[in-house]
């Protein structure tokens, strides 16, 4: 018998990994198997989402035998009918015939398209938006056609805030007991993979991902249990960052992948000599690949990692090398856009890979050549090394290079803290940056807090507060209510539930934090632009082992880009929240109005 694994309240992971298989669709290579993921609902009504496959299915009808205990099962949903989530569904109907299967409408025609004759006594077709109650969990649907078969829904759990995301935020390589997603070990382990699973999977279709991930950033999203791969409790603005980028076909960073294809290996040599010339001048994101030896999916997925891409190639039977074809093709169809490309062809007697590779490529939606296609026959000789040296400078000045940091007090690290604050009955706080321990025995706070915050002026006259330390799933929607608007002028815990009230009477942050103090002031330090407090702990929880949040780390992965149009305007614009000050000059004086930094973090519009 297997242990109940309970993920959230009432929701069990009744899944299971196949070890064995060697390529997940039988076309892509797996190095350490695969999960097929399925979870029971316990509530007035039981509920299962989604089967397995069929490798696994003896292991999944055990574990939802033991789960259910003796109950009934009501409703099995379907959120997608590929085999590997749907083969079971004749084994389950004939334990369960009394369960209503729950799908979309094309999903009902593809179910009865893989199952000839298949009897289902009781259908349920939803919707978007469509609920079904449980009883206390009450499911909403999300339609995400083309994520990646157009049957696709997404099923969201208001009771838990789970997102169920069908084959969304799906990762390659079976569970080995731990279940839940651990960023650093993901990050080390698993990283590369959850990329060759979205990539290659999903990544034709970015404009639906996308749109499936603004529907997303609708609801508040706790935990994301995907149908393959571990699920996701801590950390999600790290992973909904990444599928982004992915989907929106941006590079996750500005250096260069060279895959090359070479019969005797002076091709080989042609990509070396280059990949040299890059590290030389300082790029230090190189990747290199034998398109001969690599999948193209791992090729794939790399070039969705980088910036640009150097294609190497021999002329084979008058055409492309064959592998260095077949992985061409497979960008084409895998829809890889805004990439900046360079191309060196050899040939024996009549080079010819170069103009057929740019064919291929040209089409590319974002397509950008970074010099002339180099041209060099048999081997690399004196007169070539100086091409690609040319090459080499060119991708080189293609690549955006960090801007020197030019005044050293950027280089302190800062975290993102909420401090609370009462004043008469009115409950307020703000977003501050700059927290430091400053002595022990006793242990003594000082907060460094900007003149112009309503917080300051509340503190300086009750000489209490709360500190609540946010964690890295903080969503940009906490950061807007407390630090983009003024306590002057709105109640910013109207229509907020995430807080309690501590012992001083002050509320503090019991979401997106990890630990909070309750504040005394002591001493009061006129620092210029802002006061520091000097204060004594009086209470303390630590809430629980999230990450903290770093400055860094904000700007990174949870502020969105500032997506104002400000191609049409003049004068500056500020690089925290997109204020755009329209004149010429910028007072030295200056501050935001909307996020009250000074002008340090202002750039002129160009």
């Amino acid at each position: 018998m297997y242990k109940n694994r309970e993920i959230c309240n009432d929701t069990y992971y009744v899944g299971a990994s196949d070890r064995r298989l060697a390529k997940f669709e039988n076309i892509y290579p797996l190095e350490n198997g695969v999960s097929y993921n399925s979870y029971v609902i316990l509530d007035n009504k039981t509920c299962l989402m989604d089967g397995v496959d069929s490798s696994v299915t003896e292991i999944f009808l055990k574990k939802v035998k033991d789960t259910l205990n003796g109950r009934n099962l009501d409703y099995i949903i379907l959120q997608h009918l590929e085999p590997d989530h749907a083969f079971c569904i004749f084994r389950l109907l004939n334990i369960y015939p009394n369960a209503t299967i729950v799908l979309s409408d094309k999903a009902l025609v593809m179910l009865k398209n893989f199952n000839e004759g298949i009897n289902i006594k009781n259908v349920l077709v939803v919707k978007e938006k469509d609920v079904l109650d449980l009883g206390k969990h009450k499911l909403t649907f999300i339609c995400a056609p083309m994520v990646h078969w157009p049957e696709v829904i997404m099923t969201y759990d208001d009771y838990t805030k789970s997102l169920f995301s069908a084959d969304a935020f799906g990762t390659f390589g079976a569970l080995s007991g731990n279940l839940i997603a651990n960023r650093d070990y993901f990050e080390k382990y698993s990283e590369s993979e959850a990329r060759r699973y979205y990539t290659n999977i999903v990544g034709k279709y970015g404009p639906q991902v996308l749109q499936a991930l603004t529907k997303a950033s609708s609801i508040d999203i706790n935990n994301i249990l995907p149908l393959h791969g571990p699920i996701w409790k801590n950390d999600l603005n790290y992973f909904i960052n990444l599928y982004s980028k992915w989907a929106s076909y941006t590079p996750e960073v500005n250096g260069v992948l060279i895959v090359y294809g070479s019969v005797y290996g002076h091709s080989e040599e042609a990509a070396n000599i280059i990949a040299d010339n890059l590290s030389i001048l300082g790029i230090r994101d190189i990747a290199v690949y034998d398109a001969s030896k690599t999948d193209k999916s791992y090729l794939v997925a790399e070039s969705f990692k980088y910036s640009n891409l150097v294609i190497v190639s021999s002329t084979y039977n008058m055409g492309i090398f064959t592998p260095v074809e077949e992985f061409l093709l497979d960008l084409k169809y895998h829809n890889l856009q805004n990439r900046k490309f360079s191309i060196v062809e050899n040939g024996s007697w009549a080079p010819n890979s170069g103009k057929l590779i740019f064919e291929i490529l040209s089409k590319l939606k974002g397509f950008e050549m970074i010099g002339d296609i180099i041209t060099f026959k048999s081997s690399v000789k004196s007169d070539d090394i100086n091409k690609l040296d040319n090459l080499s400078n060119l991708i080189f000045a293609s690549i955006p290079q960090k801007k020197p940091i030019t005044n050293p007090l950027f280089n302190i690290n800062y975290g993102l803290f909420i401090l609370s604050s009462k004043d008469g009955d009115k409950q307020n706080a703000c977003i501050i940056n700059t927290v430091n321990q400053v002595a022990s025995l006793p242990d003594r706070i000082m907060l460094c807090v900007n003149k112009n915050n309503y917080t300051a002026s509340i503190i300086n006259k009750t000489k209490e507060c709360n500190l609540s330390i946010l964690t890295e799933d903080a969503p940009f929607e906490l950061f807007k209510r407390f630090g983009y608007q003024s306590g002057k002028n709105v109640n910013k815990f109207e229509g907020f539930d995430n807080y309690s009230l501590a012992s001083n009477g002050i509320n503090y942050i019991n979401k997106f934090t990890n630990s909070y103090f309750s504040l005394k002031i002591e001493n009061v330090i006129d620092l210029g632009s802002h006061f520091g407090f000097v204060s004594v702990i009086t209470e303390s929880k630590i809430l629980n082992e999230k990450r903290s949040v770093s400055y860094s780390y904000y700007l990174n992965n949870i502020k969105p880009n500032i997506k104002q149009d400000v191609a049409k305007k003049s004068g500056w614009v500020c690089k925290i929240c997109g204020y755009v000050y329209e004149k010429d000059e910028l007072p030295k004086d200056f501050i935001c109005p909307i996020c009250k930094h000074d002008i340090s973090v202002f750039e002129r519009i160009k």
